[in-house]
């Protein structure tokens, strides 16, 4: 089967590559907002849809002819998926306009005629990745994976350039029996409890530098907007959150791969987790420890193994069961402490709920 793979690296493009970078992500940005603009204005005059392209914009535009025209065209289509994920699903919302502050900034490029390349210099024995409008441009490419090249997007995070490339790989997956299989129940101050009493340990890396970060939030408050010092005030911030992602981003993989690795089977519950970030008491906690990264993180794992990742039902009431006797009680969330009634059966409530979603997951694939 084929699979696709994104991996992220570091690139130190030259000041003149750095502007062009910044160029196509302006332009990327400003043909998305273009094109909505006008398709809520065709749609407000003629009460119907229409498919709109970058290629007319560019006459009226010149700045956009020196621009990347994939990265133009990814921005359409971009807008289209939009569209139509508000069109399946409503409440997710009408696609809006890209603040340039406030959206990501990147692009992407995809690979034709092979105008993207990855080469090592005869000279220095430095490696590059040339793409489209920029050229060579140096990369820290730590490791070459397998496949072809597909696309490339370009962003930028604080003031430090990457880029993540996409490869297809034709890869053969063997089905993994399913022998051994752990629950995963979701816990707001350690990531995750398993169902074997293990609890993650999560560092709550947010939080422990929520000081700092707030005391360097009130220096830029008193700063004179748009100065210099203001500017390199918030670099400094943004450098600040970067570290924190970093740091989160490396133990959710560390984590995932050690889990992926010794069972074959994963459960956890199906939990909206942005309907559940929307709730104030709950939304600094499950933004650190990143749970819906985690989950993803894990899915691909198992999966590249031929093992498998089953999402319980969220309706399932995992906590309420007994894992001894399936009995049925109602908890209140402060009850932490899971105590049956009936058969006297005792254990942590996480723990306990992670029992039963290892069973439900068990059952779920047995049944398929």
């Amino acid at each position: 089967m084929k699979m696709r793979k994104g991996y992220q690296y570091a690139i130190t493009p030259t000041q003149q590559q750095a502007q062009k970078i910044e160029q196509n992500i302006g332009c990327a940005r400003f043909i998305y907002n273009k094109l909505l603009e006008d398709k809520i204005k065709y749609y407000e005059t003629n009460k119907k849809s229409i498919r709109l392209t970058p290629a007319p914009y560019k006459s009226e535009y010149p700045f956009l002819k020196d621009a990347d025209s994939m990265a133009l065209t990814n921005a359409q289509i971009n807008l289209e998926t939009a569209f139509k994920k508000f069109s399946d699903e409503p409440k997710i919302g009408f696609p809006k306009f890209k603040c340039k502050h406030k959206c990501r900034a990147s692009y992407t490029t995809n690979r034709v005629n092979n105008n993207i390349r990855i080469t090592e210099s005869d000279q220095n024995h430095r490696m590059y990745i040339k793409l489209p409008k920029l050229g060579e441009v140096k990369i820290k490419l730590h490791r070459l994976p397998q496949g072809s090249l597909k696309s490339v997007t370009v962003f930028r995070q604080a003031d430090k350039y990457y880029v993540s490339i996409l490869f297809e790989e034709e890869i053969e997956i063997s089905k993994c029996p399913i022998i051994k299989g752990i629950g995963l129940d979701y816990s707001q101050k350690e990531l995750y409890v398993n169902s074997e009493g293990n609890h993650c340990g999560y560092p709550h890396y947010y939080r422990v530098s929520e000081r700092k970060l707030a005391r360097e939030n009130r220096k830029l408050s008193k700063m004179k907007k748009g100065s210099n010092n203001y500017i390199k005030q918030k670099a400094k911030i943004a450098k600040l959150h970067l570290h924190i992602a970093n740091q989160r981003k490396d133990f959710l993989h560390k984590e995932s791969r050690k889990i992926a690795n010794s069972y074959d089977y994963v459960a956890v519950e199906d939990i909206d987790m942005k309907a559940l970030s929307q709730a104030l008491h709950l939304a600094k906690n499950l933004l650190d420890n990143g749970f819906g990264m985690f989950r993803k993180m894990l899915e691909y794992k198992l999966e590249e193994q031929g093992k498998v990742l089953v999402k319980v039902d969220k309706w399932y009431a995992s906590t309420q069961i007994c894992h001894q006797c399936g009995s049925k009680q109602k908890m209140e969330l402060k009850e932490r402490q899971y105590i049956c009634p009936k058969c006297g059966y005792e254990a942590d409530r996480d723990e306990n709920a992670a029992k039963n979603l290892r069973e439900e997951g068990k059952r779920i694939l047995e049944s398929i």
